[in-house]
């Protein structure tokens, strides 16, 4: 069984790197499959380094690929998991299950915003595959994919184009706090916002006698 691993996972480390000759289009296919649960050896944030490093003028681009891929490739995994999500949340422990669903029935979309910017070994593929089973908005669910792909991605590529090879090292030592940061003001954000719109006095409805 343990041969059987290595080999499959050996196989699709160098159909990553064959993927990756194709520059942006091969990132965005390694994101977009790493996103539907079959996951690529590497992953996509250290391909993405490797590329913003290696040609730094086309970061954008490649921040663009990466974040496309891995968007289309959650929302892929959230359509397949409205249908069929409970098999793939039987992957994970029963503890994982409810803490997560917990979180969701409490924060709804917002608590995917915040999973999709933390580092591993956050369990984001959960949160994707439970949005699908308890059928979050769509529209919401995309947009909150994309906003924290968007910043994760840009600050990998950002470190990667500024400082080459050193920045896969930056990032191990300072990402897991930046991501846990940001974490933390999303959630102020939006609690502070909604406290906000309850403590507005309700407006008189014109046109009704008292």
């Amino acid at each position: 069984m343990k041969a059987l691993i290595h080999k499959v996972t050996s196989g699709l480390g160098k159909f990553s790197h064959w993927l990756l000759a194709f520059g942006p289009f091969g990132l965005f296919a390694i994101a977009f499959l790493d996103s539907v649960l079959v996951p690529m050896p590497g992953g996509v944030d250290a391909m993405l380094l490797l590329l913003a490093a290696s040609r730094p003028s086309w970061m954008l681009i490649y921040v663009a690929a990466a974040t496309l891929g891995s968007t289309a490739g959650c929302v892929g995994l959230y359509l397949v998991s409205k249908r069929a999500g409970h098999r793939a949340l039987a992957r994970f422990s029963e503890s994982k299950q409810k803490r997560v669903k917990d979180l969701i029935d409490r924060y709804d979309v917002l608590s995917v915003l915040v999973a999709s910017v933390l580092p591993p070994p956050f369990p984001f593929k959960l949160f994707v595959v439970s949005a699908g089973v308890f059928r979050l908005n769509l529209l919401r669910f995309t947009i909150a994919i994309a906003g924290g792909r968007t910043f994760r991605y840009l600050l990998e590529g950002y470190l990667a184009a500024r400082y080459g090879d050193h920045a896969k090292e930056i990032l191990q030592h300072y990402y897991p706090s930046i991501g846990i940061g940001l974490a933390v003001l999303i959630i102020i954000f939006f609690v502070g916002r909604n406290l906000m719109r309850r403590g507005r006095p309700a407006e008189p409805v014109s046109g009704v006698e008292s």
